[in-house]
């Protein structure tokens, strides 16, 4: 065990990983390739279609302008369309998809439990009071991202401290109860904050926001989105190993030389630092973290090596088609978090309903 060649991927815990996930393994770069090809020719059309669609003549112009377009008029008005509206919704769409799955998987990680998510351990609610709280305020983005990530910071660790000290029964169920009861807390003072609102002004921003919204992403908001989301997903990435061993347990990680309290820590840190950052952004954009690391665990495994990066490449691919769909659906723009509800629920039934199978045979 003092082998300093011995890493989380060890032979101990691969053992953990199912015969399948190997078998994955193989093609995973094949996978990842095919996501990745989806991804661009998503992005593509996106920034095509919308109220005003665009033709690829229309894109092409941006970077080759036409001999026949000697005043510029129809190009600077692409431009305009695409760098100032469609460009920075399209890129904030993939940072939270992708921050929010990386979140999601790393949190269902630490605590060995594949229904824990930033919803449910508390992390988005508390994040959507501090954002709440900063546009009571009338405070900058930036302030916004800090209130949002203290509060949610705070959520995470009131869930872990109470489901530490409450009594009976196992830890992950009380974990999941005492994110409940954590959530219920904070979105009650959520609606405190909404009673005291200006119903003229505040009210109705606070409101839309919360039911999740990239309507209003401007380029700005997307520079100061990048920072804590980077920061956060590189160091989510960086403790993929680190994971991997405490799938075993607290003490066969020890075992392996995981300083297991920091890791802990770092995960909690980063994954709320990401998830603050999605919400201060984008609202409350729910099921994305729970859902998108379920599906990404079935298609190449457990393994984290293979599970963060391929969760943040689906959780980008994902909610860039949900926002596609609020934005085409019907003339009014829907909501986000009402697309990814109604696209998550119908998926988690179904994996719940083939995990049923595999326990049953």
């Amino acid at each position: 065990m003092n082998d300093p060649d011995i890493r989380p991927e060890s032979e101990a815990v691969r053992q953990t990983i199912p015969p399948a996930a190997v078998g994955v393994r193989n093609s995973l770069w094949l996978r990842t390739a095919i996501l990745a090809a989806a991804l661009v020719v998503s992005v593509g059309i996106s920034l095509r279609y919308g109220a005003h669609p665009l033709s690829w003549a229309d894109l092409l112009q941006v970077w080759f302008p036409s001999a026949s377009d000697s005043a510029g008029t129809g190009r600077a008005t692409v431009i305009s369309l695409l760098w100032e509206i469609r460009l920075p919704r399209v890129l904030a769409a993939l940072a939270v998809g992708a921050g929010l799955s990386v979140a999601g998987a790393s949190y269902q990680g630490l605590f060995r439990n594949s229904l824990v998510s930033p919803d449910i351990l508390g992390a988005s609610a508390g994040a959507a009071l501090g954002a709440a709280l900063g546009l009571l305020l009338s405070l900058s983005i930036i302030g916004i991202q800090m209130l949002a990530f203290f509060c949610g910071l705070g959520a995470v660790t009131l869930t872990y401290l109470l489901s530490r000290t409450v009594g009976g029964g196992h830890f992950t169920l009380r974990l999941v109860l005492t994110g409940m009861v954590v959530s219920s807390l904070f979105m009650a003072g959520i609606s405190v904050i909404k009673a005291l609102a200006d119903p003229y002004s505040k009210l109705p921003a606070i409101t839309f926001w919360l039911m999740g919204s990239l309507s209003s992403v401007t380029r700005a908001d997307v520079r100061l989105l990048a920072i804590p989301l980077a920061a956060g997903i590189v160091a989510l990435l960086a403790l993929r190993w680190p994971l991997n061993a405490m799938a075993l347990g607290d003490e066969e990680a020890r075992a392996l030389g995981v300083p297991t309290g920091l890791v802990r820590l770092l995960v909690l840190v980063s994954a709320t630092l990401v998830t603050s950052a999605t919400v201060a952004v984008g609202g409350m954009v729910g099921w994305v973290g729970l859902m998108v690391p379920h599906v990404t665990r079935f298609w190449v495994g457990p393994n984290h090596r293979e599970l963060l990066p391929v969760s943040a490449l689906l959780g980008a691919l994902f909610l860039l088609w949900a926002d596609n769909l609020a934005r085409w659906m019907f003339a009014v723009e829907f909501p986000l978090g009402v697309v990814t509800c109604a696209c998550g629920v119908p998926v988690f039934l179904f994996m719940l309903r083939r995990s049923q199978r595999s326990w049953a045979a």
